[in-house]
């Protein structure tokens, strides 16, 4: 009994020490983004909003996506667990069909039982609802992001005692809205309008191809030239959604109480990028703004993940317990939610996150015990089959192609992009980036690079005999990984 009233006692002094100074969220995340902006050394792309909100706040130059995949991702975001332990293997919609174990803990629901007001507006792409549950969900046009903060007003406004979370998630700058066809190169408009017409309220920012930087995993050719400006108009007007969220934020008052945090859900929509956990797949922005920070323009050389996001904000509430890397105690009745859930749809009881928090390193430019991270594919579609398993340091990087014999398979708006096609038409030696398509297509069991020396994983070092020592002790790496976060492929070392 004694014990019950002490558990009972802490819970709600927690409570009122996270309450007795106001501690608003904001997670901003964006669809299909890499690093792509003046803060992280892209001098072509205007995105001035990002650009201010990461010199008052700490940007990290090492941030990755555990899976460059959208509804897998976004489930790693909102669970702070691996998509192959929380059960989003891949896209929620349509006839793929994938989505989290019921007995899940998202952070909505989390926040929510903690007293806070949770909100979304956006793409949300994650199932089922129950797991993922916000208390609101606002109506506005995902590839406006302007738009999207001017519906938020209200909300920020409110004069409500108790703080929100609120997940803002657009759909720019993934592709979409079919084929600029004013362009003799055809590329995918990127959620922009034809013929440079403008959506609601945004001062749409063109870019000429010739002004466009083109990194080393894709091909220099005008028609890629030609997509990456339309990405970048695309990434400009969720520049402005951005700035405009701040606009409303300063003027409520409640930007220097409200914890902001600038991602995207994985890499580019681009081969090489999107589906692949190739770096320009995993690499994300990643910009953190702790009001309550007093350094402020940190540059950040920690190796950090999404899988880190959900303790990390818990954290920020005072709903984590980090000496136990959980939960706090009250918040979660691990049975009850067992019980709830359906057998056939139950996965294991997770207790621990897979992440942990940043929150007290956002001041420290080079953190210690931040030097890697693991990830985890496995579908994108549910045609998209292709498990992959990763672990990656300062020096190298590991990829294990799971099911190697097969041709990497294409997620359809990949497939049928015009940069793709355009090289794989000129047959299998002909060059996109520093591959050529048939090495795109087919590739090794294993993927070993010198990342250090070799940032663009262009050479494999798995068939060196000078690598073998250090190579197995990398493929020991991805088993305790596997081992730490019950990954069902773990078997597949038994009988192979």
């Amino acid at each position: 009994m004694k014990f019950f009233t002490l558990s009972i006692l802490l819970y709600f002094s927690t409570i009122f020490i996270c309450f007795s100074v106001e501690k608003n969220i904001i997670l901003f995340i964006t669809d299909d983004q890499s690093p792509d902006a003046g803060c992280y050394g892209n001098k072509s792309i205007k995105m001035p909003n990002l650009d201010n909100l990461a010199s008052d706040a700490t940007l990290f130059t090492n941030a990755f996506a555990t899976t460059a995949s959208c509804s897998a991702s976004r489930s790693v975001i909102l669970s702070g667990l691996h998509n192959h332990l929380n059960g989003q293997y891949g896209h929620q919609h349509n006839y793929h069909k994938f989505s989290s174990f019921q007995n899940i803990q998202s952070l909505p629901v989390i926040l929510t039982k903690h007293g806070y007001r949770t909100f979304r507006i956006g793409k949300y792409h994650v199932a089922p609802e129950p797991v993922y549950r916000f208390e609101t969900t606002l109506q506005g046009n995902s590839r406006n992001a302007v738009q999207m903060a001017k519906q938020c007003e209200e909300l920020i406004n409110s004069k409500d005692t108790k703080p929100f979370f609120l997940y803002f998630a657009t759909s720019d700058p993934h592709r979409g809205g079919g084929a600029d066809k004013n362009s003799k190169y055809k590329p995918d408009l990127f959620g922009n309008k034809s013929n440079k017409g403008s959506h609601n309220g945004v001062n749409e920012v063109f870019y000429d191809i010739n002004d466009v930087e083109v990194p080393a995993f894709l091909p220099d050719t005008p028609t890629c030239r030609a997509e990456l400006a339309q990405y970048y108009q695309s990434c400009s007007r969720i520049d402005q959604g951005l700035g405009e969220l701040i606009k409303i934020l300063k003027k409520a008052g409640k930007y220097d109480n409200t914890l902001l945090i600038f991602t995207s859900d994985h890499g580019i929509a681009m081969p090489g990028g999107k589906t692949t956990v190739y770096d320009p797949g995993l690499r994300v922005p990643f910009v953190v703004r702790n009001p309550y920070n007093s350094k402020k323009g940190i540059i950040s050389s920690a190796m950090i993940s999404h899988i880190d996001i959900t303790p990390s904000i818990l954290d920020f509430a005072g709903a984590y317990d980090s000496k136990k890397n959980k939960i706090n105690e009250g918040l979660v009745d691990y049975d009850e939610a067992k019980k709830r859930a359906p057998k056939e749809n139950r996965g294991p009881n997770f207790k621990n996150f897979h992440g942990r928090s940043w929150l007290s390193i956002l001041d420290v430019k080079n953190p210690e015990g931040w030097d890697s991270i693991g990830a985890s594919h496995t579908f994108h579609e549910i045609q998209m089959y292709y498990p992959m398993r990763v672990v990656r340091d300062r020096k190298f990087k590991l990829i294990w192609n799971i099911a190697y014999p097969l041709p990497f398979p294409f997620a359809s708006d990949l497939w049928a992009a015009p940069t793709w096609q355009t090289q794989f038409k000129q047959g299998k030696d002909a060059k996109y980036g520093e591959r050529t398509v048939q090495k795109y297509i087919q590739r090794d069991e294993f993927e070993f690079f010198d990342i250090k020396n070799d940032p663009n994983e262009t050479t494999n070092l798995s068939f060196n005999p000078k690598y073998n020592e250090l190579l197995r002790a990398y493929k020991k790496k991805i088993k305790e990984m596997q081992k730490i976060t019950n990954d069902p492929w773990l078997i597949k070392w038994s009988y192979e």
